[in-house]
């Protein structure tokens, strides 16, 4: 391909403008609020289960005491309808005194053992609840950090939006005065990942830092200067001056 050399050397503008967008994409995507935004989404999936186990296990403690209530109140009432009986003399003999005495004392006994394993279920329940009340304190915490973080992402990816994007028009109007085909080689060549067009100094290539020797360097040095060179190593187009040492 022959391509003026002053025109090759616009390329250069090209190619820095390209660096440019590139580091502004690169600085969108490495602000470091979205480092916090990830380390809280983490943290908060992290505790999602402890809550959701926290919560169960709550659930399953109050269905417990509801059970044990009822219970206490069945014993409850059956305590106070032998005791009426006992009250009222509707029992008359010694033995059906006795029998209904020792029952009520069996009761009594029934109905102290279940009022302590409530106690001792409201006490695991309260100490559920301080959980749950520390893992949602936690939780609110880590919420108000990363909903910060979202904020100043949102603003900083606003403002790096409207650079990127008057860079990007920038570029194109800068790309549209170039030749079609040279300009087709040099967006090729920047899709693999390397500079489309790089500066040759001192026998280097701008794009890959290598040094031009053998055979590489004296073709390059007998092409004409409307002639389009490329690095064998990178494939960048090397564009040529008085600094490339030939």
């Amino acid at each position: 391909m022959q391509i003026e050399p002053r025109e090759q050397l616009r390329l250069l503008d090209l190619a820095d403008v390209d660096k440019s967008l590139n580091r502004l994409r690169h600085e969108r995507n490495a602000i470091p609020e979205l480092k916090t935004i990830e380390d809280a989404d983490r943290q908060l999936a992290a505790t999602r289960g402890d809550v959701v186990e926290a919560q169960t296990a709550q659930n399953d403690l109050d269905r417990e005491i509801q059970r044990l209530e009822a219970d206490i109140d069945s014993v409850r009432s059956r305590i106070a309808r032998n005791q009426q009986r006992l009250d009222s003399g509707a029992v008359s003999s010694a033995k059906d005194v006795a029998s209904l005495e020792h029952e009520m004392q069996t009761l009594h006994r029934r109905q102290s053992t279940l009022e302590d394993q409530e106690l001792e279920l409201m006490g695991r329940a309260e100490e559920l609840e301080a959980q749950l009340k520390e893992v949602g304190s936690a939780r609110q915490a880590v919420e108000e950090i990363r909903a910060g973080a979202l904020a100043e992402r949102d603003q900083k990816w606003a403002e790096s939006d409207q650079t990127i994007s008057m860079t990007q028009t920038q570029r194109d109007a800068m790309a549209a005065t170039f030749d079609s085909e040279l300009l087709a080689l040099y967006d090729k060549i920047r899709a693999t990942g390397v500079p489309g067009a790089a500066l040759m100094t001192q026998r280097r290539c701008g794009g890959c830092r290598i040094e031009l020797a053998g055979s590489e360097l004296a073709a390059v040095r007998a092409a004409a200067p409307e002639e389009i060179v490329r690095c064998e190593s990178c494939r960048c187009i090397m564009v040529r001056t008085h600094e490339s040492g030939l």
